[in-house]
């Protein structure tokens, strides 16, 4: 019993701050990374605005379209606001995309705000939408 003691001071001892300078710096400086980027995704959700336009991305997925509907009206978005992305009608700073994500089979549905809108010329694949400049706000399963 007295061995198991001395093992367990020993160890105490060897955690102090002076020996282990680094690893509880990087700890700490981990800890409040991670603690930043969990309240940055809350702030984040709490402030999306429903009452702004959202384009739906569908890629080739047209059989998705009324339940990514659904999801995106469950979340507070009316009929009138979801838009049907196309490559010419890109949207504006506030707005938001939502696309099914992971093309050709996706299983979830990512929601994105826009941040800026810079004109550029069009791309066969993007369109104007090569312009577009976006943060990740969330992402919702889909079935």
């Amino acid at each position: 019993m007295a061995h198991e003691k001395s093992k367990c001071r020993l160890i105490v001892e060897r955690l102090r701050f002076g020996e282990f300078k680094v690893l509880w710096i990087v700890f700490f400086i981990g800890t409040v990374f991670y603690i930043g980027v969990v309240m940055d995704q809350i702030g984040t959700a709490a402030k999306i605005d429903t009452k702004r336009d959202i384009y739906l991305f569908l890629h080739g997925r047209k059989d998705l379209k009324e339940e990514a509907e659904t999801i995106l009206i469950a979340l507070g978005f009316s009929k009138e606001n979801i838009i049907a992305a196309s490559s010419e009608n890109v949207g504006g700073v506030g707005d938001y995309m939502a696309m099914l994500w992971r093309p050709p089979r996706p299983d979830q549905i990512k929601i994105q705000q826009i941040t800026e809108v810079k004109d550029v010329e069009p791309d066969k694949m993007f369109g104007r939408w090569k312009g577009v400049l976006k943060k990740d706000i969330n992402s919702f399963p889909i079935k």
